[in-house]
């Protein structure tokens, strides 16, 4: 690493730490040449991460497009918003860990869907309407009977 007081290229780690989320590492670094200190940090590079909509464009992906589906589904039903947090930090870590670049409309649809259908019937039915595109009722229908049995 390069001094940033005197450029020499030498330096030794004195102590490291993670942050308290993990997602990085603080080096506290020594100048072998000028004694000086310095702080540096370590992160895991953050590639975009690009949506593949139904019709074939290209979208960077946005957890805020993920909430907004959400928050419709929900509307005046008893989910918290730290709920609705809790499912989009699910969402995007299960597909950070898939580390695709890629990652298709459908299967984020998919995700939110399970997520919902455990947490309350009404918003993932509302979800489901909208991201399934029902044509008419009987597919409201079909969705419904899973829960009438």
């Amino acid at each position: 690493m390069k001094c940033p007081f005197c450029s020499h290229m030498d330096d030794k780690v004195i102590d490291s730490r993670m942050s308290a989320e993990g997602m990085s590492i603080r080096r506290r670094r020594e100048c072998l040449k000028c004694g000086k200190r310095f702080t540096t940090y370590e992160y895991v590079e953050d590639t975009p991460m690009m949506v593949v909509k139904r019709n074939g464009t290209r979208k960077r992906f946005d957890r805020e497009k993920i909430k907004e589906g959400i928050m419709k589904a929900c509307e005046k039903r008893p989910v918290s918003l730290d709920k609705i947090e809790e499912i989009i930090e699910e969402i995007a870590k299960e597909l950070q860990k898939k580390a695709d670049q890629e990652v298709k409309t459908t299967r984020i649809g998919t995700m939110v869907m399970e997520r919902l259908y455990e947490i309350d019937e009404v918003a993932y039915v509302r979800f489901a309407s909208v991201y399934r595109r029902f044509k008419d009722v009987s597919h409201f229908r079909k969705e419904l009977e899973k829960f009438l049995g």
